[in-house]
Parts: C-alpha cells; structure tokens; sequence
C-alpha cells in the first residue's frame, strides 16, 4: 500500500512514527541525499508513519548543512548535530534516545547497507524477536578490514555469546522498549551490540545486499577496528584479568616445575644448570608475563578514571527538525 508524499502539516508532525530510523553521520555529505530519497520510497510503501533521525558526529565537511537542508524539505527528517566527534556508538545511543518509535532500525550513512532491505528486518522481527541483524551476503572488505572485524567478533563474544557475535552488523532492527535496560548508562564508551544484550533475549540475522562504497573510504581503518575490539574486551568484559589469572598461575607452575628440575640436577649431579641464556629467558618471561597482566589492570584502572570524571558519552550542540522532543545530554 502506497501513500501520499507527506506534507508539512501538522497532522504528520505529530503523528507517532511506527518506525525510527537512526543513521551516525560522518563526512556524508554526499551520500545524505539519496540515502533519505531511497528511505522515503521504502518506508513511504508500508503506509505507516516514520521518522529518521541522523546524528552528526563531529563531521569535517557540510554534513550538517545537508541534513538542516534535508530537515526542512522533509518534515520526517530529524537532525542532531553533537558538540565533537564522539564516535559512532556514542552517536547511535544518542539517536537511540531519541527516537519515538516502538521500532527503531540502524544503518550506516555510506550506502552500502541499502534502504530497500530494511523491510526483511522489520519482517524478521514482527515474528516475535527482540534484535534482528542484517548479515552482509557478500562483505565489500579487504583482507586486513575482514580480520579486525573478526577480531572484534571476538571480542564481543565474552559479552553477548559466540552465536550473537557471528552476526553483528551495523544494518540492525530492534525493538525500541529494549532500550530501557541502557537508560542509565554513562560512559565515555558505548558498545551498542553489548548494551542491547542487556534487554533483549531473542536475536535473529538474516543476509541482506551488501553495496560497495560509492564515496570516499571507510572511516573504520584496521587499527581503528583493532582499538575497537580491545575497548570492548576491557570496557564490557573481565575476561582480559580472567587471562591474566590464568596466565600468572600457569607461570607460577611453570616457575615451580624449573625450580624441581635445578634442585635434581643439583642432587643428582652435584650441580645447578648452567648458563647466562637460560636465566636470562626465563626472568623474560616472567617480567613479560608481569608487564602483561600490569597493562590489563591499568587498562581497567582508567576507564574507572574516565567514569569517575563524569566525561558524558556524547554532548549535543543543536537539533533541526520539526520535532524537538530531547532527552538527557548521554
């Protein structure tokens, strides 16, 4: 069922959206355009209201002239521009918030998650689930851009279980009452995939078109996504100090079974094991092993800094838009 285009009138804007879309915006000046002109033609088909939202977050080029321009020729167009860059997890749980609708859907700003799959995701998860994932058929990655993403897969697994983690992807739908279970949460970093496993139980993941990129480059670079992965493991899991337990009690061990072999060769030959490489190999494994576990622990030791100092998870400077509806500032 098709509908009319909406017009500025004040029956739209205060109608209730059945859908938010949220969409982190960096340097997308050239691709705002047509990605809400191809929203509007797929949303517009399910005769439902709708609502998209897009967060600048701290763009170098015209972003936010194009999304005030879109703001103001579309009356569903929402725009919300914050203070920096605060990274693109900040800038979704700042949308997130925001959003009106029961159900809220996530893509990228580059094109390469296409409008036209959203309604697989929203059909997937009126069959009753809490999250669904749009998994890319065939991702338009290279070699090292594939290994960091499995790198944080990895990471993630500890948080949100090894079959959740497989499926992750930026392209996602879910239902927006999951939020309250993040409503409180402050931080500097926010890791989307982990906090919607605090209210949802029932994910889903269906293969959608993976488009390559048009414009530009991908802002995500291979250290970009292996920071990513560590941020995740130390600032959603305690499997890092788990490891390094492990790790000290199994040199312990190994410090014990080097102490029995010296003291038989002592008893047994009349002298201790010789050699400068020996000891020096095996005071550079504990001093490693040492260093190791003192890295993890003050990894931990300053995102309790970073918490107690307050730093905000993200700070908006301005919104455009009919609607102005705000929440508390992250």
């Amino acid at each position: 069922m098709s509908v009319e285009r909406p017009s500025n009138s004040a029956a739209y804007r205060l109608a209730i959206p059945a859908i938010s879309v949220v969409i982190p915006v960096y340097n997308g000046e050239q691709t705002l355009r047509p990605l809400v002109e191809r929203l509007q033609a797929v949303l517009e088909g399910r005769g439902e209201p709708f609502e998209a939202i897009l967060v600048n977050d701290g763009s170098r080029d015209g972003s936010w002239a194009m999304i005030e321009e879109l703001a103001k020729r579309y009356p569903w167009v929402r725009g919300i521009d914050l203070m920096r860059n605060f990274g693109q997890h900040n800038a979704l749980l700042c949308g997130i918030r925001e959003a009106r609708a029961p159900v809220i859907v996530t893509l990228d700003d580059d094109l390469q998650h296409p409008p036209e799959e959203i309604p697989r995701l929203l059909d997937t998860l009126a069959q009753g689930y809490d999250v669904v994932y749009g998994r890319p058929e065939h991702p338009q990655h290279g070699f090292w851009r594939n290994l960091a993403s499995q790198a944080t897969k990895i990471a993630l697994q500890s948080a949100m279980g090894a079959e959740n983690a497989r499926n992750v992807s930026p392209f996602r739908a879910f239902r927006t009452s999951v939020r309250e279970a993040f409503r409180e949460y402050r931080g500097p970093f926010a890791a989307i995939d982990v906090l919607l496993t605090w209210g949802a139980t029932r994910f889903a993941a269906v293969p959608v078109r993976h488009d390559p990129r048009q414009v530009g480059r991908s802002n995500y670079s291979f250290r970009r996504l292996v920071r990513h992965a560590l941020n995740l493991m130390t600032g959603f899991s305690v499997v890092p100090l788990q490891l390094a337990s492990l790790m000290g009690f199994a040199l312990a061990g190994f410090g014990v079974l080097i102490l029995l072999y010296v003291l038989a060769r002592f008893f047994l030959y009349g002298h201790t094991v010789p050699g400068f490489p020996f000891l020096a190999s095996i005071i550079a494994i504990f001093s490693g092993a040492q260093l190791l576990s003192l890295g993890i622990m003050g990894e931990y030791l300053a995102r309790m800094h970073f918490r107690l100092m307050g730093q905000p998870t993200y700070v908006v400077a301005r919104r455009t838009g009919e609607s102005h509806a705000t929440r508390d500032q992250g």
